[in-house]
C-alpha cells in the first residue's frame, strides 16, 4: 500500500498522524510511506527522522496525494486540500462531518472512501478519540484556570482558593472521557467540582473519585440552578457521529457572573452550549454577555508532541489493517466509514 501523510494546515495545528517509529513498522511490513516535508516538525520530528526509517519525504501536499492511495491526516481536510483528492483515495482522519456539511458534500462529490477516527467503535469505546479527548479535557481545565485570571478578563479567582480565599466553582457537563479528565484536573487543583451526566455508572464513578467532586443527573433545572455561582463551565457532551445537542442555552449563560469562563470541548461536533462558535488558537476566545468563551476546534494541537505520540500508538493497528487488501473483512473499520462512492454510509450522519 502507498500511504501518504500530508502536513496539517489548520491554524496552529502541530500534530502529525504518525511519528517516525510508527512509520518504521509500516515500512518493515512492506508498505511505501510518503510524508510532506516538515509535516512532523512542530511535533519535534524532522524530515531526517522519517528518512532514517525509510519514509520518502516529498516537497508538497500535492505530491503526497498523487503518490498515495491511503491518506492519513489528523484534522479534517480544509477547502484548499479538496482539489488533491481522487475517487480512489481512502481517507482516514478526524472528520466530524455532522458539523461540517460543506466538507461532507465535497467528499460525496469526489466519491472517495472516508473513515472518521471519531466513528471507530470497538468494545463500546472510541479508541482513536479517547487519547485526544483525555488531552482536551485536561487542557480545558488548564486553559480555564488561566482565563479566570484578572489579566485575562477573568474574575481573579484561583481554582483551589487559599486560606481565607474561596475556591473556584467548576461545572462539567458530560462525564465521558473528556469531561471526566477535566473534572479530575479541576479537583486536583482544589476547586469545587460539579459534574453532570445522564448515565448513573459514570456519575457513581465521578462521585467516588474525590470529596470535592459532586456528580448529578443532568436535569435542565439542576444545571440552571448552579450556573449563577459557576466560575468555569466546561461542555463535554458527545453523541457518536452526530451534532452535539445544546444542553446550555443563551439564557442560562446570561445568568453567569461577568468574568466567568466557558470552554466547549464539544465544538468539533457543533458545541453543546448555544453560545459556542468555533475559534482557533490564533484568536481563541470571545465574550458573550461578559462571559469569556474558548472554543478552539483542535485543542490537542497545542501539545503536538504528546498528542502525536498518543495518537500514533492507537492509530497504527488500524492503519496496518487498512493497508491490507482484505481490510473490508474488519467490521470495525467498515462500520466507521462515513462516506463512500458518493453516498452517506454512517447512519448517524443521516439524522
Amino acid at each position: 500500500m502507498h500511504i501518504g501523510i500530508p502536513r496539517e494546515i489548520k491554524t496552529l495545528e502541530g500534530r502529525v498522524a504518525l511519528i517516525p517509529a510508527a512509520c518504521a513498522d509500516l515500512v518493515a511490513n512492506g508498505h511505501d510511506v510518503f510524508i510532506e516535508t516538515d509535516a512532523g516538525i512542530l511535533s519535534g520530528y524532522h524530515n531526517q527522522d522519517y528518512q532514517a526509517v525509510g519514509v520518502q519525504v516529498l516537497p508538497s501536499a500535492r505530491a503526497v496525494y498523487e503518490a498515495a492511495q491511503l491518506i492519513l491526516k489528523v484534522k479534517e481536510p480544509l477547502g484548499s486540500e479538496w482539489e488533491f483528492f481522487r475517487s480512489d483515495h481512502l481517507l482516514f482522519c478526524f472528520l466530524h462531518l455532522a458539523a461540517e456539511p460543506e466538507l461532507m458534500q465535497a467528499l460525496l462529490d469526489i466519491g472517495l472512501t472516508a473513515i472518521g477516527f471519531e466513528t471507530i467503535e470497538q468494545n463500546a469505546e472510541l479508541p482513536l478519540l479517547k487519547p485526544m479527548s483525555m488531552i482536551a479535557g485536561r487542557l480545558a481545565t488548564q486553559v480555564g484556570a488561566t482565563l479566570l485570571m484578572q489579566p485575562q478578563g477573568g474574575q481573579g479567582v484561583l481554582m483551589g482558593g487559599l486560606g481565607a480565599g474561596v475556591r473556584g466553582n467548576v461545572v462539567v457537563i458530560g462525564a465521558g472521557m473528556a469531561g471526566s479528565q477535566a473534572a479530575l484536573m479541576a479537583s486536583a487543583m482544589g476547586a469545587n467540582v460539579t459534574v453532570f451526566d445522564t448515565q448513573w455508572e459514570r456519575l457513581q464513578l465521578m462521585q467516588s473519585q474525590a470529596n470535592n467532586i459532586t456528580a448529578l443527573y443532568a436535569y435542565q433545572e439542576s444545571i440552571k440552578e448552579v450556573l449563577p455561582q459557576t466560575d468555569l463551565l466546561i461542555g463535554a457532551v458527545l453523541v457518536v457521529g452526530q451534532r452535539a445537542p445544546h444542553v446550555v442555552d443563551k439564557a442560562m449563560i446570561e445568568t453567569m457572573q461577568a468574568g466567568s469562563a466557558v470552554i466547549d470541548i464539544s465544538v468539533d461536533q457543533g458545541g453543546c452550549i448555544e453560545t459556542t462558535k468555533p475559534t482557533t488558537y490564533a484568536i481563541p476566545t470571545y465574550t458573550y454577555h461578559d462571559v469569556t468563551h474558548f472554543a478552539v476546534t483542535n485543542m490537542p494541537g497545542a501539545v503536538p508532541r504528546t498528542a502525536s505520540q498518543a495518537l500514533s500508538a492507537v492509530l497504527l493497528p488500524y492503519v496496518n489493517q487498512l493497508a491490507k487488501e482484505s481490510w473490508r473483512d474488519n467490521s470495525v473499520l467498515v462500520q466507521g466509514i462515513n462516506v463512500e462512492n458518493g453516498k452517506i454510509i454512517h447512519p448517524a450522519l443521516n439524522v
